[in-house]
């Protein structure tokens, strides 16, 4: 069963307003070289939103969730890949403060700026990914 348009530029909404942005009408499909892709119409953060049915990273949350709420803690799920650099890290939208307040005062953890400021990994030059006119 699809999902209504309605639903999802709704969620696309949703994802924008919550880091203060609108929804970027047309993003995807536009193909219009003066656009953003984005889904958003941040300055800084490319928001891609998806709605799923299900999600295999939403059932890993979801478990770990439960397991972090018998003993009165902040669910995060902490995805690594062999062979890529980095980890995605996943929180629920209304613990996303909490997280990143945790995150900047960790004891010996400096939080340095995002790579993606300054270096693409990992994404490697020339590969179509990196930001426009990077071509390595």
């Amino acid at each position: 069963m699809s999902t209504h348009r309605s639903t999802w530029k709704r969620r696309e909404r949703d994802a924008a307003r919550l880091f203060g942005a609108r929804r970027q009408v047309g993003s995807g499909s536009c193909g219009q070289p003066d656009r953003s892709r984005s889904d958003s119409t941040h300055d800084r953060l490319f928001i891609e939103t998806k709605m799923r049915a299900s999600s295999s990273v939403r059932t890993i949350w979801e478990k770990t969730a439960a397991l972090a709420k018998a003993e009165g803690r902040t669910p995060v799920v902490m995805l690594y890949a062999k062979g890529k650099t980095g980890a995605l890290v996943v929180v629920h939208e209304m613990h996303l403060a909490a997280v990143a307040t945790e995150l900047a005062t960790a004891p010996g953890g400096e939080v340095e700026p995002s790579p993606l400021i300054q270096d693409v990994e990992p994404f490697h030059p020339g590969d179509g990914i990196g930001p426009p006119g990077d071509e390595g």
